[in-house]
């Protein structure tokens, strides 16, 4: 844009002189002749997101990015307390990964593997420890899904004890 307005600055009749196109950073010295120095100041970019300025963090853009390349799979699973069993069927939501009405036999594994996955985990006679379970659900679905779409969607368990 800046090279644009100097091509039209000039054919109105400016002196060439008087017209600096410089890059971001670049320190222009002004007085009988306009120059740009050599030396440049650091800038950097500002990220504008709704009412913040410079507030999104680069795990948040990087999330951003994931969630529009692959989408987000959030999978709910209900589990006994007692049992460690796994009640009902999971509940599933899928927002710019697969269409789901479209996909019911890769649903349908991918409650399985999560069943599989949670009744592995309580076989080992201790206390449950949740955090690992998420990242093991999280790790063995995200290759899953490559496997079958080539695609790792952001993948967000949520474990709910009855």
């Amino acid at each position: 844009m800046l090279k644009e307005g100097a091509k039209i600055a000039v054919k109105a009749g400016m002196d060439k002189r008087n017209i600096a196109v410089p890059d971001n950073g670049s320190i222009i010295e002004t007085g009988r002749d306009i120059k740009i120095l050599d030396k440049k100041v650091l800038t950097n970019y500002v990220f504008v997101d709704g009412s913040g300025i410079g507030d999104v963090g680069e795990v948040v853009l990087n999330d951003r990015k994931k969630m529009a390349e692959s989408g987000i799979f959030v999978i709910v699973a209900v589990i006994d307390r007692k049992t460690g069993k796994v009640l009902g069927s999971p509940d599933i939501i899928s927002r710019g990964f697969i269409y789901l009405k479209e996909s019911k036999a890769l649903l349908a594994e991918t409650r399985k593997k999560l069943v599989g996955i949670i009744h592995k985990a309580n076989s080992t006679n201790g206390a449950i420890n949740w955090a690992n379970m998420k990242d093991e659900i999280k790790s063995k679905l995200s290759d899953f899904f490559f496997s079958r779409t080539e695609r790792r969607p952001i993948i967000i368990p949520v474990i709910i004890e009855v």
